[in-house]
């Protein structure tokens, strides 16, 4: 069983994370209409998994042609509860497990996803050939400073994290799963993102500069981003 799911069946997600982290969603909406825009990517249909309170695709939804279907499903009870909210026509959430459909889309949206499941390798395998596209967002965990620190384990206990990336690593679990990589880049989370801590605010200098001028060097060495990938 992946930590997230445990941590949703104890009940423990929902009281930790009692928005299903919607707040973050038009960043991270902004930045896959970014690298479909930059790869003249036009979906005429959206799957999400791991769709959470579905807030990335209602995001998605008001920016995108009004002829897009967009569908989210989920595992978590409480996560589709949220979403169920945003319903709209052409925008739908199930309480089901994707990869039990036969659903096929244009593209296919990973946000934040397999680094919460147990055996992540089997998981990426599953979403080839579901897809035209595929949009991942991949926490970039591994620091200098989130070693230092001992930061690794926050994300474990709070929002079930199992497994932990560099650029590099990411991109090669990627690719050792089938895929071939399109276009990626770097999102700033945690410049971007609402409330962030003091101490995350005062960083938010020298990450801004030393990134205009390195921008591998500065994740390796500060953290604090993530990798939006495409890929196919």
């Amino acid at each position: 069983m992946d930590n997230k799911k445990y941590l949703q069946e104890k009940g423990e997600y929902l009281n930790k994370n009692p928005t299903w982290h919607a707040e973050d969603s038009p960043f991270k909406a902004k930045w896959i209409l970014t690298i479909l825009r930059k790869n003249n990517i036009s979906p005429n249909t959206v799957v999400e998994v791991g769709c959470g309170a579905g807030e990335i695709l209602h995001q998605l939804y008001k920016k995108l042609p009004d002829d897009v279907e967009f569908k989210g499903y989920d595992i978590a009870i409480d996560a589709i509860k949220l979403a169920k909210k945003r319903e709209q026509e052409r925008l739908s959430f199930y309480h089901e497990d994707f990869f039990q459909t036969k659903e096929y889309a244009d593209l296919l949206l990973v946000i934040d996803v397999f680094e919460h499941v147990e055996d992540c390798f089997a998981f990426l395998r599953s979403c080839k050939n579901r897809s035209k596209f595929v949009v991942f967002h991949i926490p970039i965990e591994i620091s200098a400073q989130a070693v230092v620190r001992n930061r690794l384990m926050v994300g474990r206990k709070s929002v079930g994290h199992l497994h932990y990336f560099m650029k590099e690593t990411a991109l090669a679990t990627l690719a050792d799963t089938g895929f071939e990589i399109l276009d990626y880049n770097y999102t700033a989370g945690m410049l971007e993102l609402p409330n962030k801590a003091l101490i995350s605010k005062l960083a938010a200098v020298p990450r801004r500069v030393l990134f205009r001028i390195n921008e591998d060097f500065t994740v390796r060495l500060l953290g604090g981003y993530s990798l939006m990938v495409l890929a196919k």
